[in-house]
């Protein structure tokens, strides 16, 4: 009981003395004086304030409902933003959003990616993004040109002798649900053949009906003289969980290159089995009709960003601006996939515009900026067009899938550390599967500690939350931040069982689920975006429980070198928290013997 005060105390002198280094090293190299003298002490003292309010608690909080390490309870880090961020999020407004997405084809640069990221760019401007002197910034890079395909109508009927032609999957409305009968880049067709069911049947003019995924059969198929080929693929994990047999009904949503020519198609479980059933009683055929429109255009990406208060002077490396990144694709038809991550990052910069109008939220001290457009593509142009220091990347992919109807739970996807090597409980990589890690990937941060406390804060408000966080396994935007040595990590939900199938539509997304991820990211990016000394505590604390926990399922499977490596992290860890915390550099918050020198 009685060191607490003791470290309020340190930790606000630390405040002020940074704060009045700050003003001494401006007015050493001419800056003015008295005003800015005035300013750093009231800074100071305000800070000092908080640090008082917001003093942790010092329990541990394990809930059973999050599967992985606890943190220490408290009113700091992410808890700072949380219960703002949740009672701000308008559920109704976030989930119409989804709805409207969900009824658009989204497919790099083509119509409907269009007309959603020029809607979205209207929508940011409502509430104030690009007006001059908002210190709210819109902007939307232009990218190189891309194949921008459109599908507009797509059908296959089963003709056998003696039967009217069976329609077995059709649209003609991009809303429709067969909608993902045509894979990206699948050229316009109409034709009419003979049903083969295995490549070795496979003769000119045949139509190969198979199970297996497109890309495994598609050039050996044309090779041997086939006209198209019809893909029933699913992933082991598309299976319903509820035993109603939905996947049986479900087609596989798929992209392919750009240069494709055979006529491919995607149908359902279902599909397949009544053409495979027709084949067995006799000659069957297939009459395939595609429509789609291609056309060489720009694939663009919008950057809504809430500036920090910091200026830039007031920094160090070059004098520019850090900024937290969150990045959502766009450019995928499904409503969890990745209609929810679009629109939480859009409710999310109208939470923080209003927040900081209204001064529910200040503004933190470095910026927050929203990216929204192509897949990975998305980060690449994001980070080669801004000339700004990113802290932090945070992926948002399918954060709003429904338990009840999809058996998908929330979870944190961290960056590479040692459980990416060597997985030990509570640690469990997901069906996705996990990707090999080299120990030399392994760049020691904090930024899981801050989103897990973050995870569990929100759920705390919620009264529970069925969440996990599991080691690296990339896919998404999260990957290209970590190759620029950029510390990052994903909020995504899995195993959805409609994962990149046809039935990745509105029902399958639930509003509470929705809000819940988004508070998570968005008290995590305002936790790094505008960390404090008083943070730190419990962020160390936090961590050493992690260490602790992971260290000792190491040695408990005779993992030695594993359980090294977690205390090896857990150092380095500590000592990026330090200097988020207290605004220096990485060498200055290791102690002298840790920062390597020249010889």
């Amino acid at each position: 009981m009685s060191e607490r005060p003791t470290r309020s105390r340190t930790c606000s002198s630390r405040a002020i003395l940074l704060c009045l280094g700050a003003w001494v090293s401006t007015a050493c190299a001419g800056g003015p004086s008295t005003r800015d003298l005035a300013r750093a002490v009231a800074e100071a003292e305000q800070l000092a304030s908080e640090q008082e309010a917001f003093a942790p608690t010092g329990g541990l909080v394990e809930p059973t409902w999050y599967r992985g390490p606890g943190v220490v309870e408290g009113r700091t880090g992410p808890a700072r933003f949380a219960r703002t961020v949740r009672e701000s999020f308008d559920i109704a407004r976030a989930m119409a959003r989804v709805e409207w997405l969900d009824s658009q084809y989204r497919a790099p640069a083509n119509d409907d990616y269009e007309a959603a990221l020029d809607r979205l760019a209207v929508e940011l401007e409502s509430h104030g993004f690009g007006r001059e002197g908002s210190g709210l910034e819109l902007e939307v890079l232009e990218g190189d040109p891309v194949a921008a395909w459109t599908p507009v109508r797509g059908s296959i009927h089963l003709i056998e002798s003696g039967f009217e032609p069976a329609l077995l999957h059709a649209f003609d409305d991009r809303s429709d649900p067969d909608r993902v009968l045509l894979p990206i880049h699948a050229p316009s067709a109409s034709l009419e053949g003979t049903v083969v069911l295995g490549l070795d049947e496979v003769t000119d003019g045949t139509i190969l009906v198979t199970r297996e995924p497109l890309r495994r059969v598609q050039d050996r198929a044309r090779e041997r003289g086939a006209v198209a080929v019809v893909s029933a693929s699913t992933a082991s994990f598309n299976v319903d969980p509820t035993g109603r047999e939905r996947h049986l009904d479900a087609i596989q949503f798929q992209q392919l290159s750009s240069t494709q020519e055979l006529p491919v198609f995607q149908i359902s479980a279902r599909a397949h089995d009544r053409i495979a059933a027709a084949v067995a009683r006799g000659d069957a055929r297939l009459r395939l009709e595609a429509t789609v429109e291609t056309e060489q255009r720009p694939c663009r990406t919008l950057v809504a960003r809430v500036k920090g208060k910091l200026a830039p002077e007031i920094e160090d490396e070059g004098a520019k601006r850090r900024v937290v990144a969150i990045a959502a694709h766009l450019q995928e038809p499904g409503a969890n996939d990745n209609g929810t991550g679009v629109s939480a990052l859009i409710e999310l910069a109208c939470v923080l515009a209003e927040g900081i109008e209204s001064r529910t939220l200040q503004r933190p001290n470095h910026g927050i900026a929203f990216v929204l457009g192509d897949e990975m593509d998305q980060t690449r142009a994001f980070l080669e067009a801004t000339d700004e220091i990113v802290i932090a990347g945070i992926s948002a992919d399918m954060v709003g899938a429904s338990f009840a109807e999809t058996g998908a739970i929330a979870l944190l996807e961290r960056a590479p550390d040692p459980g990416a090597i060597a997985v030990y409980p509570p640690d469990e990589h997901t069906p996705w599967g996990a990707r090999e890690v080299d120990a030399s990937e392994l760049i020691p941060n904090g930024l899981a500690v801050i989103a897990r406390c973050a995870t569990i804060d929100t759920g705390l408000i919620d009264g529970g939350w069925a969440a996990a966080d599991h080691p690296f396994e990339g896919g998404s935007d999260h990957d290209v931040f970590l190759a620029r040595g950029i510390p990052a990590m994903l909020f995504w939900h899995f195993t959805d069982f409609t994962y990149h199938t046809s039935l990745d539509r509105f029902g399958m997304v639930d509003g509470e689920e929705l809000a819940r991820s988004a508070t998570a990211i968005l008290s995590t990016a305002l936790a790094v975006a505008d960390a404090k000394p008083f943070d730190l505590e419990r962020y160390l604390r936090s961590l050493d429980l992690e260490v602790r926990t992971r260290a000792r399922a190491a040695a408990e499977a005779f993992d030695p070198e594993t359980q090294q490596a977690w205390r090896d992290w857990g150092r380095e860890a500590r000592y990026w928290l330090r200097a988020l915390c207290l605004g220096i550099s990485l060498d200055e918050a290791r102690p002298p013997q840790a920062v390597s020198r020249p010889d």
